[in-house]
């Protein structure tokens, strides 16, 4: 069945946000009495900047829809709205709408500096659980089959392994390099950025040896408040 061109942009720009991690909420007429501007089925796109694709209705019933919207990707809890559209509400056609509103939920991002053993089995992991996987390494490898959501960026420098990606408050970054040198090359560039969570595999004290050399780069001593090392959970396992 092929979908009306309105409902496909919508389609199209949900899955765009989805896939750029744009906080975005979709709203559904789900039913329509009287005088309305729209009917049941009519949709919207709500993107966290207050931008939208399709229509509701326009006007004031638009603006209030976007409102709930905005709240709806705050609260991230799916709402219903029932708009009395009366004379006394302000409103002039005098029907009644009840719209859905529905948080979309893009898969949270997780960066890996180092494909080796930790890194692939962490990938695996991350991936069956829902996670958008990107492997920074600056070797050139085939992932392995059941990697299918995973993605694999090939650097020379370590010192910027996450040019061109966009790194925000809810990325997390995990590095995980076969060297202590590249380990710290990549713990300076995850410091300059906003992520949420970085990880750093080692040891308490690694983290000192890490502490110390930033100190001797620049970076204030409380730099390593934002890093998790030892990284996980402390499962008593010999095996990545």
């Amino acid at each position: 069945m092929q979908l009306p061109p309105l409902s496909a942009n919508i389609y199209e720009a949900l899955a765009a946000c989805q896939a750029e991690g744009t906080p975005a909420a979709l709203a559904i007429i789900v039913a329509a009495f009287g005088s309305t501007p729209q009917k049941t089925g009519a949709k919207m796109l709500v993107r966290g900047d207050g931008s939208t694709v399709g229509t509701v209705g326009g006007g004031q019933v638009e603006a209030q829809v976007i409102q709930t919207a905005l709240k709806v990707l705050q609260s991230g809890t799916p709402r219903l709205l029932d708009l009395e559209l009366t004379e006394e509400a302000g409103y002039l056609c005098g029907g009644h709408l009840r719209i859905y509103l529905e948080p979309v939920v893009s898969p949270p991002p997780l960066v890996i500096v180092g494909a080796g053993h930790v890194g692939l089995a962490l990938a695996a992991l991350a991936a069956f659980v829902g996670y958008r996987v990107t492997l920074i390494d600056d070797r050139d490898m085939p992932l392995p089959p059941e990697m299918t959501q995973a993605e694999l960026k090939i650097i020379e420098d370590y010192g910027h392994p996450f040019e061109g990606l966009n790194i925000s408050e809810v990325t997390s970054i995990v590095i995980a390099t076969r060297g202590h040198d590249h380990d710290l090359e990549a713990l300076a560039a995850a410091l300059r950025t906003s992520a949420g969570y970085v990880g750093l595999l080692g040891s308490a004290k690694k983290r000192a040896v890490m502490a110390k050399a930033l100190s001797a780069r620049g970076f204030p001593d409380d730099s390593l408040i934002r890093v998790h090392t030892p990284v996980g959970l402390d499962l008593g396992a010999l095996t990545p």
